[in-house]
């Protein structure tokens, strides 16, 4: 052939699928050996930190950015929001089997009125942020609305459920299509789906265990 060293020819594939064996053959005790220890434990040490920071890099960033701080529509890996928990457990499982969260779409259903008085409540009223100057809204209708129609995935309180993977509606801050009353509206008339893929076909579970302390550990910098 015209790469005599390659058996079958030379591809670009087989040059990747000959590189993941190396890498396989030459890390894979290591990750098992983590593999075989707690998450919590996992996050506490440094050289195995590095190794979840490359993996991180490598699978998770295009997402939740490089600091793993989100952006629009992904979540901040750094902070106390989880939708579906952030202990140890709960996030390794998200990784290897991925999420996907659906909010339906209200405003049929509730009409514009609805739309504009449920919104400013969560905002202002669950979420205590201030409404834009000359707002037109009935709060009491939108308090109304929300006992009727969000209660059963947000809470009677707004603090979400994490069997659901329902936002807490009084932190902001965990509110990754926006905070403002135009955000909000559109998110409850139009509702919203997005979608965590799962990574343990693809990385397998020792890899997953390894990001899953890394992802862990971010969420843990702050306490």
């Amino acid at each position: 052939g015209i790469l005599p060293g390659y058996e079958g020819g030379w591809t670009s594939a087989k040059q990747w699928e000959r590189e993941v064996t190396k890498a396989d053959e030459k890390y894979g005790p290591i990750f098992a050996k983590y593999a075989s220890m707690s998450i919590e434990d996992v996050a506490k040490d440094a050289d195995a930190q590095k190794m979840g920071s490359r993996l991180f890099a490598n699978h998770c960033a295009i997402c939740h950015g490089s600091d793993a701080k989100g952006s629009a529509g992904f979540p901040n890996l750094t902070d106390k929001d989880w939708r579906w928990g952030g202990d140890a457990a709960t996030i390794k499982t998200s990784i290897q089997h991925g999420r996907t969260g659906v909010m339906p779409a209200w405003g049929q259903v509730i009409g514009e009125d609805g739309v504009k008085n449920v919104s400013a409540y969560v905002r202002s009223e669950l979420a205590g942020l201030k409404l834009p100057e000359g707002t037109d809204a009935d709060l009491e209708h939108g308090k109304q609305v929300f006992a009727q129609t969000c209660v059963a995935c947000h809470g009677a309180e707004g603090t979400g459920m994490a069997m659901l993977g329902s936002p807490d509606l009084t932190s902001p801050g965990g509110w990754i299509y926006g905070q403002s009353l135009t955000q909000i509206q559109q998110t409850v008339r139009y509702g919203r789906t997005g979608v965590m893929p799962g990574q343990e076909a693809f990385l397998g579970n020792d890899k997953v265990h390894l990001l899953a302390a890394y992802v862990y550990g971010l969420s843990r910098q702050a306490d």
